[in-house]
């Protein structure tokens, strides 16, 4: 591990060392900071313009700290005027931009509000849109939801175009799953339920953007073969002590109470700031299953499998992050960040299960209680370094990271097999104790430099070390004496290592925007299964492998006019097997289901091609293909009347599709946003020794309604629908739901107070059907889908008085600034 990061620091210092050629000394960087009713005036226009004839020479908006910056302008006298809603407009005197200097800084600009007398009762609003379409991604900005207060991060995640969640946490995009979620740029390492508990404890009032990528630059990861979904946290610049409180109780069958506080203090050189968060998720889920087994001419019913399933979970979580930015210059800034979270989950489930003959007669009943208490713990250490060595935008950062995480599962399973008279056949008592543990190293540092002719590169480096320690231990219990079960223990280490490094560069030429990257990533993995020591069941054994891969990028766009834009793109993904999916762990669920893990599973990989227009900046179409090869998906197996489920490489998948996206302002008060996909998937390959070659369409929509009325009231209106479709072997049934929400600012903006419905018309379960070897299956789920909830926000604070530096804000892969949050990294 120290060689790779020896060998990273000298590969970047030997692009440093290069970084001295191209620059242009003849453009130069206006920048300047607007103020308002003394306080930092956010999103306020400001117009570049030509001393001649008041022409637009270019825009610009203020960020949170007021602050904006105008790039590339030519030696010449200029006029400024700002524009902010609340505001009379403001223009400066002339002024003379030479060559000689690099950076040209305006005096403070402070704004008057429209009337004196009504100081008071001005409102600063931002006039940022809700969806911003970008030539490689497409952008939420959760602040710009009038009900995002009180809301969470995955309540806002949910709303976004193009993404569904499953009642498992699963995320897809646009239909298909396989997406990597980011946090600030960096990966998550949580599973799908892990992540998803974790957003519901993340408040959106800590959130800044949502960023949907499906088809990310080389500067981002390579993993996730539908795209990259990176949650963008705030960072907050405003002097003084500023914070947050929000308190949130939601009631579905169960109370679901949560609240957070965000705290942040800057003075001087120091930026302190801590965010803390609790959240109890109480749930219910009734899962039915049915399955036919069929004799060998795959006709005529053997056997019949009935189970109904009532589960209770209880999922409290508190998370913690607390760090320190210290600006050691104004080019330079130094952070640390630690983070961490805790989950302990406790689930009680009950199964009733019939097995009946060929006639529908019972044959035999069981009973099956079952107990599992889950403890997650995550601790995460970030130090990060932001060098600007001038003022064209030639930067360096830096990430180092460590990341634990530890859990300890422990289950207790009961089956009482009873004749049709209700006579108890049969008892059966298993526990099992399943700690894991997961380390993760990583550095990573990014570079970029403008050079000539608005040509600008972009350089890094990546490198990652993870290791897995994976133990699994069952009992049985006979007579309240635990005996080993030899056929279930088992002991799983793993070890991975990817080195990555990139080179990307943005052109603009006229009407033409180009951005072309390459990303190199070698991965190198080994697991070793150690057995358990008393039978050769689960036999010592371990496998090792090794790939390097490139993956090129190119985004093409062209402005045909003010209002019609057209863009195309193309790059290359890859999935990795997660972690747990290597695992050969044989996962006891009940008597008749279990998991397994697939230490021979591939990575898949994908090419992704897209052509989009754009229309005035509110309609977007998109057409889009995909071709995957070595697909992985979950794969069902049958032994005896057990199901035994994997995920398995099963060849390759076709998918082309078309998605419209629109931003509709009905009104001054109502803005409909709408989202349409229809993608179309052909799957050709082996499974279970038979030939596979389906195809199946789905159709996904979404619609979130927005109403801004008088007095600080607000509205939200959403909803989606998704129909019936493949996922791999699985046949999804259609499903969708309708929410709505009321808020109201108090305490002159200060506080807000909301109201919300979620799932309307309780329609949030899933069903579907599974066909495979003899087995034909059917299930269907309902979950705690329906819920109220009340949640009250307020925003405290005081600004220092008096100009402080401008805090710069950015850390490995994020221009724009970028903040670590528990489970995050």
């Amino acid at each position: 591990m120290k060689q790779i990061f020896i060998h990273s620091i000298a590969f970047f210092l030997s692009i440093f060392s290069l970084a001295g050629f191209g620059q242009s000394a003849k453009k130069v960087k206006l920048t300047g900071q607007v103020s308002a009713n003394q306080n930092p005036a956010e999103a306020a226009t400001v117009n570049l313009l030509s001393s001649k004839d008041s022409s637009m020479v270019k825009r610009a908006f203020t960020d949170k700290a007021g602050v904006f910056e105008i790039d590339n302008i030519n030696q010449n006298q200029y006029l400024l005027s700002v524009e902010l809603v609340g505001f009379k407009k403001y223009y400066s005197e002339k002024f003379t931009v030479t060559a000689g200097n690099a950076l040209f800084t305006l005096p403070s600009i402070v704004l008057s509000d429209l009337s004196t007398a009504k100081l008071d009762a001005v409102t600063v609003v931002s006039k940022k849109a809700f969806i911003e379409q970008k030539a490689d991604r497409m952008v939420v900005n959760v602040e710009a939801s009038p009900t995002s207060a009180g809301s969470s991060a995955m309540d806002m995640l949910e709303k976004s175009p193009g993404v569904t969640v499953d009642k498992d946490g699963n995320i897809s995009l646009k239909g298909k799953q396989g997406v990597m979620v980011m946090i600030d740029n960096k990966p998550t390492y949580l599973s799908a339920t892990e992540l998803a508990n974790f957003l519901r404890g993340l408040p959106a009032s800590a959130l800044d953007q949502i960023e949907l990528m499906t088809n990310p630059s080389a500067k981002y990861e390579a993993a996730g073969n539908s795209g990259i979904i990176n949650i963008k946290t705030k960072k907050n610049k405003a002097r003084g002590l500023n914070g947050s409180l929000s308190l949130t109780h939601t009631q579905g069958v169960y109370p679901k109470p949560g609240g957070s506080i965000n705290l942040n203090y800057r003075t001087g050189k120091f930026n302190l700031f801590l965010n803390g968060g609790y959240n109890r998720w109480e749930n219910f889920n009734e899962l039915s299953i049915d399955r036919h087994y069929y004799n060998g001419d795959g006709k005529t019913v053997n056997a019949i499998f009935s189970q109904v399933s009532n589960m209770h979970r209880i999922s409290p979580e508190s998370n913690l992050k607390l760090g320190m930015d210290y600006y050691l210059n104004k080019k330079t800034t130094l952070g640390f960040v630690a983070s961490g979270f805790i989950n302990n989950e406790k689930q009680e489930s009950v199964s009733n299960i019939l097995l009946k003959n060929a006639s529908n007669e019972i044959d035999s009943m069981v009973h099956s209680p079952s107990t599992t208490n889950n403890t997650w713990k995550n601790g995460s250490v970030n130090i990060n370094l932001r060098h600007q060595f001038d003022s064209t935008g030639r930067e360096l950062t830096a990430d180092a990271d460590f990341i634990r995480y530890n859990s300890s599962n422990n289950q207790y399973f009961t089956n009482i097999t009873s004749y049709p008279n209700s006579q108890q056949q049969i008892q059966t008592i298993l526990s099992g104790n399943l700690p894991s543990d997961i380390n993760i190293y990583s550095f990573k540092s990014d570079y970029s430099h403008p050079l000539k002719h608005e040509l600008k590169l972009e350089a890094g480096i990546k490198t990652s070390y993870v290791s897995t320690d994976n133990n699994a231990g069952y009992f049985n219990v006979i007579n309240g004496t635990p005996e080993v079960d030899t056929a279930k223990t088992n002991h799983f280490l793993y070890h991975e290592n990817i080195n990555a490094a990139y080179i990307n560069l943005n052109k603009q030429y006229k009407k033409w925007s180009i951005q072309a990257g390459l990303r190199l990533e070698n991965t190198n993995y080994s697991g070793h299964q150690l057995g358990n020591g008393y039978t050769v069941v689960n036999k010592d054994s371990s496998f090792k492998r090794s790939y390097t891969n490139l993956f090129p990028t190119i985004y093409i766009s062209y402005q045909l006019n003010k209002k019609n834009t057209l863009s195309a793109n193309y790059g290359r993904r890859i999935d990795r097997p997660a972690y747990d999916a290597l695992n050969p762990f044989l996962f006891f669920l009940d008597n008749y289901t279990y998991q397994a893990g697939n230490p021979y599973l591939k990575p898949q990989f994908t090419q992704n091609i897209e052509l989009s227009h754009t229309y005035n900046n509110f309609l977007t179409t998109t057409l889009n293909y995909s071709y995957t090869t070595d697909f992985f998906s979950q794969i069902f197996e049958q032994k005896n009347y057990a199901t035994i489920f994997r995920n398995g490489n099963i060849g390759k998948r076709v998918n082309g599709g078309i998605a419209v996206s629109a931003q509709i302002p009905a009104s001054k008060w109502w803005t409909a946003i709408l989202y349409t996909n229809y993608n179309y998937s052909t799957f050709q390959g082996v499974l279970n020794g038979e030939a596979l070659h389906v195809s199946s369409g789905t159709f996904l929509a979404n619609i979130n309604n927005q109403f801004k009325f008088k007095h600080g009231w607000s509205a939200e209106l959403s909803g989606w629908y998704r129909s019936s479709g493949l996922e791999g072997q699985i046949r999804v049934n259609p499903m969708g739901q309708v929410s709505a929400a009321f808020a109201k600012q108090l305490f002159k903006d200060k506080a807000n107070i909301k109201l919300g419905i979620r799932d309307l018309f309780y329609t949030g379960g899933n069903s579907g059907t599974i066909q495979f070897q003899q087995t034909s299956a059917s299930f269907h789920s309902m979950w705690d889908s329906r819920q109220v909830s009340l949640s009250f926000t307020w925003r405290f604070g005081k600004p220092l008085k008096g100009a402080q530096p401008r805090r710069e804000t950015g850390g490995a892969g994020d221009e724009a600034g970028r903040v670590k949050t528990g489970g995050s990294n």
